[in-house]
């Protein structure tokens, strides 16, 4: 009986099977990788050259070949034929036409598809990592400037959905600056694991040949080579480091949004959007509204929800090279970074134009109470209660004005003096004017001098501090892009230096 591995002359693959597989991760390559292709031939032959693998004459004849496919070939052009199997065979069948099957095929010498994509992957990755990194230095940046705008403009501060205590706008977005200043830092860590080049190590166990594996990673623009080789093709945690930093990033945003999204309801109204971020209703004229929040949402959500589908791709697969972290599923990645963008950019534009209506705010704070807290912090300071009394005398003198539905500054006082000699048998020191001061939300803000409060000092000495994290992360940012800048021209230099040789 003949085997049928033996008798199987086919040419092409089967058609269902390059509808479903092979086109796609060929159209996958064509559209994400191709500049990548390009400089890991480039930058794996001026290393065969360096080190003697090739000599002169073949790595000449080869990169004036390599330079020909790129003049000659528009890779947004292709279809897919089934002819070859992938990209890759394609520009090594492309190369042989040029040069021969003999020195065609010497290009690959020391290297596998498996370390190739790996690189693929990670130069797409950190490409995308360095925009993504520059939207969110834009958006924190955005934060500063809104916070140091916002520093004495008060707010009401909500915890359970109920007003709790006024602070200032600045220093409710400070606190925004500060875990956007964290999630960038995750994703400079990412950046760190992405950052390390695994060509050399060719299919798990490197190569017999005198290989320069730094001098590879140094001419793609790596921070070093990836050491352990079975690593190289095994190891995706360069793929959950980075996806695990965007999930945090975009979970921790999709919370102020949806606090912007409560606060300019109506009800609420304590956040203004101006015109141009507001549509209005096609039937009702009253309407104004403010969409871009509601498209911040969504969108967060998005990028959080394709985040977390890669993590979850990743799961349970075994380790060594294998489709699943590979092709299509990469592509599916890019998608979270595409709406991460639109998120960073527009937020950044409503956090610039974003406005509190001191009016709405007022009214909230006279009808809510909320600087009772320190009426009953001052009765301890001023009148030597415990808190315990202090908290019990304003949790009395708050449920008869808001059971009047009067203002504490105004109507407050009455039912204080009433609650204090009633718990203490004596009458108060503290005055009418004094007692308007010490609920007025001005007084309340001011006294937090405290480390990390909303008083001018500390607030102002935390904005003064996150404008030199902000300036150191954007010097890291720079380095990053200046050192792979440099690599692209040494390798362009080197490859160029190689076609001139005899």
């Amino acid at each position: 009986m003949t085997d049928p591995r033996l008798s199987d002359k086919s040419v092409f693959p089967d058609p269902v099977y390059k509808q479903t597989v092979l086109a796609p991760l060929f159209d996958g390559a064509k559209d994400h990788h191709v500049e990548g292709f390009r400089a890991i031939d480039r930058a794996h032959l001026v290393m065969l050259a360096e080190t003697g693998i090739l000599d002169a004459a073949q790595a000449r004849d080869i990169a004036k070949a390599l330079d020909s496919i790129d003049a000659e070939i528009d890779p947004a052009q292709l279809v897919y034929t089934g002819e070859v199997e992938d990209f890759f065979f394609l520009i090594e069948k492309e190369l042989k036409k040029r040069v021969g099957p003999d020195l065609g095929g010497r290009l690959h010498t020391a290297r596998s598809r498996n370390d190739i994509d790996h690189t693929l992957f990670k130069l797409g990755l950190r490409e995308r990592l360095n925009v993504l990194i520059g939207k969110a230095l834009a958006l924190h940046t955005a934060l500063i400037e809104a916070a140091e705008r916002e520093k004495d403009t008060l707010i009401v501060a909500y915890t359970h959905g109920q007003p709790a205590q006024p602070t200032t706008f600045g220093h409710y977005l400070s606190a925004i600056v500060e875990f956007v200043g964290r999630d960038i830092e995750r994703l400079f860590e990412a950046y760190r694991i992405v950052d390390l080049s695994p060509m050399g190590a060719a299919a798990i166990t490197t190569t017999g040949f005198p290989t320069d594996r730094a001098r590879v990673a140094e001419l793609l623009g790596f921070a070093a080579p990836l050491q352990n080789s079975y690593s190289c093709i095994a190891g995706v945690d360069y793929i959950t480091a980075t996806y695990s930093a965007i999930e945090l990033m975009f979970l921790h945003l999709g919370r102020p949004i949806q606090d912007f999204q409560v606060w300019t309801s109506f009800e609420v109204g304590q956040i203004y959007v101006p015109n141009a971020l507001v549509q209005i209703s096609s039937i009702m004229p009253q309407k104004r509204n403010p969409v871009p929040i509601e498209h911040l949402r969504h969108l967060a959500s998005q990028t959080y929800g394709r985040a977390q589908a890669m993590l979850t791709v990743m799961h349970n697969t075994p380790f060594t090279d294998m489709n699943d972290s590979e092709g299509e599923t990469q592509s599916m990645g890019y998608q979270a970074f595409d709406s991460a963008y639109r998120v960073l950019d527009l937020l950044a534009a409503l956090v610039a134009q974003i406005r509190i209506d001191p009016a709405r705010v007022r009214a909230n704070i006279s009808r809510s109470c909320i600087t009772i807290t320190e009426l009953a912090d001052s009765l301890v300071r001023r009148e030597g209660l415990s808190f315990r009394e202090g908290h019990e005398i304003a949790a009395a003198v708050a449920k008869v004005v808001v059971a009047m539905g009067g203002d504490l500054g105004r109507d407050g006082y009455a039912p204080f003096a009433d609650a204090f000699e009633k718990a203490t048998g004596r009458k108060p020191g503290l005055d009418q004017a004094s007692f308007a001061e010490i609920v007025s939300p001005e007084y309340f803000v001011a006294v937090r001098t405290r480390y990390g409060g909303p008083a001018p000092e500390p607030l102002g000495a935390a904005i003064a501090g996150y404008r030199k994290d902000a300036a150191d992360l954007a010097a890291r940012h720079d380095n990053l892009l200046r050192r792979q800048a440099d690599a692209a021209r040494m390798l362009k230099e080197r490859f160029d230096a190689l076609k001139g040789k005899a």
